[in-house]
């Protein structure tokens, strides 16, 4: 008689190159199964994160509505493509968008202390204001005063979590995937 592996996710070992180019990069390319039916491929930012072996990025952006996050949560299955460096890899993955704050939070922070890093971004000032909501919630104090614009701010922030579920292969054709063109009446 056997034994169930029950939660077991299978782990699937990343080539050192694609470690170094998702630690490395910001930006990222997902192609999404529209409401339609059709494919599309959106540029998003990111942070990449292994969790007991298991290989996820964290999507969001500025707060507000987006297709690309309801097209998602219709869908889960994407196929993530590493764009910034060479070579170039597709990753197959399960989509899983999080909604609640409390664990939406510290995928968020990750997401943003990551973005931080770029070229000319303000570090200083922003990891003060950074620090002050971190304490906040360490503390499990109310959201209140300023805390009220930074929680609105965090609950508005679009955030997916993308599993990788299979292994990353070297693009056939040599680049990234073009951009789907935009539509009319809409942003992406």
């Amino acid at each position: 008689m056997g034994t169930a592996n029950i939660g077991y996710m299978p782990d699937h070992k990343l080539p050192a190159q694609l470690e170094k180019i998702l630690s490395d990069s910001f930006y990222i390319r997902t192609t999404v199964t529209r409401k339609n039916g059709n494919k599309r491929t959106i540029e998003t930012t990111y942070v990449w994160s292994q969790e007991n072996g298991v290989n996820k990025i964290i999507l969001s952006g500025y707060p507000g509505k987006r297709d690309w996050v309801a097209s998602m949560a219709r869908n889960a299955e994407v196929t993530v493509h590493s764009v910034e460096f060479e070579p170039w890899f597709d990753i197959p993955g399960e989509a899983r968008v999080v909604r609640d704050l409390n664990e939406k939070l510290p995928k968020i922070f990750a997401f943003i202390e990551h973005w931080a890093l770029r070229p000319g971004f303000p570090r200083t000032k922003f990891k003060i204001l950074l620090g002050a909501v971190k304490i906040n919630r360490a503390l499990k104090l109310p959201w209140w005063g300023p805390f009220i614009i930074a929680k609105r701010v965090f609950t508005g922030m679009p955030c997916v979590e993308i599993t990788f579920t299979g292994d990353a292969v070297l693009r056939a054709d040599g680049a990234p995937p073009p951009l789907s063109e935009p539509q009319d009446g809409r942003p992406f």
